[in-house]
């Protein structure tokens, strides 16, 4: 049986339509009613009046980041995610650029293959599945290496669901004379990155996360002066943030073709967000979704990849149960002929699965979820719900 939930929270939040399970992944997620229907109208890319959205855009989310001087300005950019981290290295990292890559999962390790790709030297600093990067360790890296001048790092790893300290690694970055790009594609909207408390040059964020729009375009927001000295980085026409970035500037444009479709949608999307509260009320409504899941699920013996500290209100790892009846892809079509779509686990050391807090829902729909997984724990008759002890040993070691 689908969910049928009444719920209001944050706002005015709506249950999915007949027969549309929730998606609790960590981006594209299940959107407002509105959100969908906005989509339902064309837009001509060159009109004024779509020039007139693209702009409304690009103030909003500079409004969203808390740029009150007016250093920043915002550059989006036509397809996923990963195109417009692409984007972000390979125009604001100088190609005689050194760049410390801080790893805590498969995004901060994409990070470092991108850079082989377009042939920037870098170093790294990966800590595994379970641990964030500290600015002490940033800093003896910085201290060991001075030919770097930029570092990167993941703001929210959703491969574990690590929240990373941004705070502590921009001062050690910063101390050292060197610069920040924050890859915060799932975090942003949901958890504060403001400059007033956070120094960074550039931070990257997609349209199908924590804003709750859909897949199509992401958006770069960077100091004004890392734009400017962008001009002749890019290693790429399509990728090129200070060509996008001048363009918009000059013609109120986006260069090539632009999803119309998804601007309009996450312009709703962005209307929803302000009206929520913001970060602050969209954060809350994450936060108290993941804190009744972990306590639901920990209820069934099922266990939590990270310790609590490290737990981000994104999305949450868990390992999978040690019973001989438990199958993840069985487990998997349980969930979702129960109206829950989960995610697989991305992890290099255990077996896990991934549970997203993030989208239009609330603690209702999570309390939901949890009484889901018990019924398909007994349908596959798996009478414990705890991990194998080799991945409990492991953890604590590793975070020891």
């Amino acid at each position: 049986m689908k969910p049928d939930l009444d719920f209001q929270s944050e706002g005015k939040l709506e249950t999915p339509r007949l027969g549309e399970p929730y998606l609790l992944t960590p981006g594209p997620l299940t959107t407002a009613y509105s959100v969908k229907e906005s989509m339902l109208r064309d837009w001509g890319s060159w009109d004024g009046e779509f020039r007139a959205m693209t702009a409304k855009l690009r103030a909003e989310l500079l409004s969203v980041l808390g740029d009150r001087v007016g250093e920043f300005d915002c550059v989006p950019m036509q397809g996923s995610g990963t195109f417009v981290v692409e984007a972000m290295l390979g125009s604001l990292l100088p190609r005689d650029s050194k760049t410390l890559v801080l790893i805590n999962g498969a995004y901060g390790q994409r990070i470092a293959k991108t850079l082989d790709y377009i042939g920037r030297t870098h170093v790294d600093i990966d800590k595994g599945d379970y641990m964030p990067p500290r600015g002490a360790e940033v800093a003896e890296a910085l201290a060991a290496d001075r030919a770097i001048t930029h570092v990167v790092v993941v703001h929210c790893e959703t491969s574990s669901g690590i929240l990373n300290p941004i705070k502590e690694i921009s001062d050690a970055t910063y101390a050292a004379g060197c610069k920040l790009l924050i890859d915060s594609m799932s975090a942003f909207g949901a958890v504060e990155v403001g400059p007033d408390e956070i120094r960074f040059e550039a931070v990257v964020s997609s349209a199908n996360k924590c804003i709750e729009g859909v897949p199509g375009f992401g958006f770069v927001l960077a100091r004004k002066s890392a734009l400017e000295a962008a001009k002749g980085n890019a290693h790429s026409l399509s990728l090129d943030l200070y060509d996008q970035w001048v363009n918009m500037e000059k013609t109120g444009q986006w260069r090539y073709t632009p999803p119309t479709h998804v601007v309009a949608a996450f312009m709703e999307a962005l209307r929803l967000h302000r009206e929520a509260g913001g970060i602050t009320g969209r954060g809350a409504r994450y936060t108290r979704n993941r804190d009744v899941l972990v306590e639901g699920m920990r209820k069934l013996g099922f266990e939590t990849l990270l310790q609590d500290r490290w737990l981000s209100p994104i999305i949450v790892t868990f390992f999978n149960p040690a019973d001989q009846n438990f199958d993840f892809p069985s487990f998997y079509d349980l969930m979702k002929a129960k109206g829950f779509i989960i995610y697989p686990g991305k992890l290099t050391i255990a077996d896990s699965f991934r549970i997203g807090c993030i989208g239009q829902m609330d603690h209702h729909v999570m309390q939901a979820v949890v009484e889901a997984a018990k019924q398909s724990l007994n349908e596959l008759g798996v009478t414990s719900a705890r991990p194998p002890k080799a991945a409990l040993v492991e953890r604590e070691k590793l975070a020891a």
